[in-house]
């Protein structure tokens, strides 16, 4: 007999969050969001269904960091070529294509299998004050330890 209860994907009820980056710690934005779109703020969350929400993160270009991370932190890429290795400071992603830091932060605290990436496909980034979802009719999310 079965006393621990499963959450089947038929019962899980989703929910659109927007959360607003300006002036927050991007490591703990981005621990937070992961937090959500796994769905571990849930009482139904089971580690083998997907029950979290969606996530919209605007004004990811004002996105703060401590120390001295703008200069030392490093993004790195390669094209698959020899000595094709390019590296990209914290500072100059943020300018470029400041999406793609929280989007770098939050894939990381997620689970690393089709789950995971399932997850992940909940999760929007704008670099402004503008987002496309407004039919969904998103509730504001705030993180109190923040």
């Amino acid at each position: 007999m079965r006393s621990t209860y499963i959450t089947k994907p038929l019962e899980i009820e989703r929910k659109w969050y927007v959360v607003d980056a300006e002036g927050l710690n991007l490591g703990r934005l981005a621990s937070q969001v992961a937090h959500v779109l796994r769905g571990k703020h849930k009482p139904i969350f089971s580690p083998s269904v997907d029950t979290g929400d969606y996530v919209i993160v605007i004004n990811a270009d004002k996105v703060q960091v401590t120390g001295r991370k703008m200069e030392q932190k490093i993004y790195v890429r390669h094209s698959g070529f020899i000595g094709h290795r390019k590296e990209t400071t914290l500072k100059d992603m943020l300018d470029k294509k400041p999406e793609y830091v929280l989007h770098h932060a939050v894939k990381g605290m997620l689970p690393k299998n089709n789950l995971g990436r399932k997850m992940f496909s909940k999760f929007h980034v704008y670099a402004g004050p503008e987002h496309k979802h407004q039919a969904q009719q998103p509730e504001v999310l705030t993180f109190d330890n923040l």
